[in-house]
């Protein structure tokens, strides 16, 4: 009688030894006590085609998928979501049993569970959102806000020609703002996030003035090395919530988990911790 196969997932990008993925999936596979490996994969770009045919014969079930392959697994897919579409990215892979790559994108529902857990109050519908940086990030963050009903998004970034691209693909609910006038729009916001690298370790920081925050404002960075970058501690020095970009990273990889392994798992301080260290 022959063993019921182990499933594997796991991570492909290219470095990839940096990805906290493995952590995260190896927790939850040893809280829940469920059969599984979540493997991290350097996979060089010539391969990734065949790489990606090639692991559901191995017995792998899917894969998340990060930088710089985001992009190009869309066009190697058989089904693509609606919202993978529209952020023009993927990050999830389920290997169906039919053959067929599914293709998701759980970044823009990471991002709102973790606003939604770490500011439990948080009235995205009553007023704007500033949206900093206008790249691959802020399409999942927008499509995300504008899913959740934000009734205006005011997007800036430091070449303005991407943020006018995304105000093209997302209509009229994007106003774009000069990356210099980034600071004069904070005021009367419900809610901020920066979606640039400024501030993460070994990049310059983020230069924007702040002192037009409001207390009460929910500040995000998805920023997560450090963990408490500068945007966030002046932030919360002038009276705002502020929600760290980690939680976006262990939210995001609940679906696949759930879809890979048929358990749903739960984010908590000892997945934050497990992750952390």
């Amino acid at each position: 009688m022959s063993q019921p196969r182990i499933p594997l997932a796991g991570v492909i990008g290219a470095p990839i030894a940096h990805s906290k993925s493995p952590r995260l999936h190896a927790h939850w596979l040893r809280k829940y006590g469920l059969a599984g490996h979540y493997i991290p994969m350097e996979v060089p770009a010539d391969k990734l085609q065949e790489a990606l045919r090639l692991l559901p014969d191995l017995g792998f079930v899917g894969v998340n998928v990060t930088i710089p392959y985001k992009e190009k697994v869309m066009e190697m897919a058989d089904l693509v979501t609606d919202r993978a579409t529209l952020i023009g990215a993927a990050n999830t892979l389920i290997f169906r049993k039919d053959g067929k790559i599914h293709a998701d994108n759980t970044d823009g529902y990471g991002f709102i569970e973790n606003l939604r857990q770490g500011a439990p109050d948080w009235a995205p519908k009553t007023g704007p959102a500033v949206v900093l940086g206008a790249g691959g990030a802020a399409r999942a963050i927008v499509a995300s806000l504008l899913d959740v009903g934000v009734p205006e998004i005011r997007l800036t970034n430091r070449t303005r020609i991407r943020a006018d691209k995304l105000r093209e693909d997302f209509g009229h609910r994007i106003t774009v703002v000069e990356w210099v006038q980034a600071g004069n729009v904070l005021d009367d916001a419900v809610t901020v996030v920066n979606t640039t690298s400024l501030g993460m370790v070994g990049k310059p920081e983020m230069r924007v003035p702040l002192d037009g925050l409001q207390p009460g404002t929910v500040v995000s960075d998805l920023v997560y090395t450090p963990l408490d970058t500068r945007f966030l501690t002046v932030a919360r020095e002038q009276g705002c919530i502020t929600v760290d970009g980690l939680g976006m990273l262990l939210h995001q990889g609940v679906p696949g988990f759930e879809r890979w392994f048929g358990q749903r798992p739960e984010v908590d301080e000892s997945l934050r911790a497990a992750v952390l260290r």
